[in-house]
């Protein structure tokens, strides 16, 4: 899988991984705004036998197929929740109904 690398330029040691060229409009807007301005940083083909040093690259690709990115954080960062399916979920919706 090709994959395009962008670091943030707001948040330090945050990259977000894509699997086209300057596809930001995947990203949730409140990420996006978060993250601000994104600078390609590397250009890379990912495959299942290819290790990352700080990421599981199955993890990555799973990503990449389901949402179109990745969000690369720095250990410990709790902005990695957006890599969850449901990350845009609004908080309330699982209350029931009265």
């Amino acid at each position: 899988m090709h994959c395009f690398v962008y670091a943030s330029q707001r948040k330090p040691d945050t990259y977000v991984w894509f699997s086209q060229r300057d596809r930001f409009d995947v990203l949730p807007e409140p990420l996006a705004l978060m993250l601000g301005d994104l600078r390609l940083a590397l250009e890379v083909e990912l495959t299942e036998q290819r290790k990352l040093p700080q990421e599981d690259n199955v993890r990555v690709m799973e990503n990449l197929d389901r949402q179109g990115w990745h969000l690369q954080t720095p250990p410990g960062d709790t902005m990695s929740v957006a890599n969850q399916p449901n990350h845009h979920r609004r908080i309330d919706e699982e209350r029931p109904q009265d």
